[in-house]
């Protein structure tokens, strides 16, 4: 029986925690943008940045930092997606505060997204199903499954790549961060829940030596 093979056995952390970790620089970026005035006058080294949004920018690259080393010394490794999504944080960030051009930061989410559905769907042309190495051992699916699911995720990734790119071209700056905050997590999470009939569908069981 051919399957996608489960990753090293590594530390896991708490869900709770692992939540705080991912979402925790967006939380960052929001309150930031939000109150980057407020923030700008408590201080003043802040107020160098720029506006609120290099002001939240500048944040968010500070919490991404911590967030990752954070998944360092807790696990001893970092997870492909945050660390791909980590490095062009970083400079697409740097772009922004230099050139004080808040359409790097605002690409940002395009880039990332775009890339992982290139990659998810560009394996599938070398017969490699990606998804499996990213979800490493959280559960296990047939060869059929893995294949479906990795082409359902590539294709939603690129669908929040083109979104990205109709809400910052077409609305505020503020609604821009509020979306990527509140509207963009919700359709991520339904969609994630939206595939649980695939999974069970295409489950393994376990070995009973495991």
């Amino acid at each position: 029986m051919s399957t996608i093979e489960a990753a090293k056995p590594r530390t896991e952390v708490s869900p709770l925690l692992k939540l705080v970790l991912e979402l925790g620089p967006l939380m960052v970026f929001f309150f930031a943008n939000s109150r980057g005035d407020w923030l700008a006058s408590r201080f003043p080294v802040l107020a160098e940045l720029g506006g609120p949004i290099f002001i939240a920018t500048g944040l968010f690259m500070a919490a991404t930092a911590v967030a990752l080393i954070a998944s360092w010394m807790l696990t001893r490794t970092l997870p492909m997606m945050p660390l791909v999504s980590g490095i062009v944080v970083f400079v697409f960030g740097a772009l922004t505060l230099w050139l004080q051009n808040d359409t790097f930061i605002k690409m940002k989410p395009t880039i990332v997204n775009a890339l992982f559905g290139a990659i998810l769907l560009g394996g599938l042309l070398f017969g490699k199903s990606l998804l499996g190495y990213v979800f490493h051992s959280a559960f296990r699916l047939d060869e059929d499954g893995w294949r479906k699911l990795t082409i359902r995720w590539g294709l939603f990734f690129l669908f929040l790549a083109v979104l990205n790119e109709i809400v910052w071209r077409t609305f505020s700056t503020d609604f821009w961060v509020a979306f990527k905050v509140w509207g963009t997590m919700p359709i991520t999470i339904v969609f994630t829940l939206a595939q649980m009939p695939l999974i069970m569908k295409h489950s393994l069981e376990q070995d009973s030596a495991e």
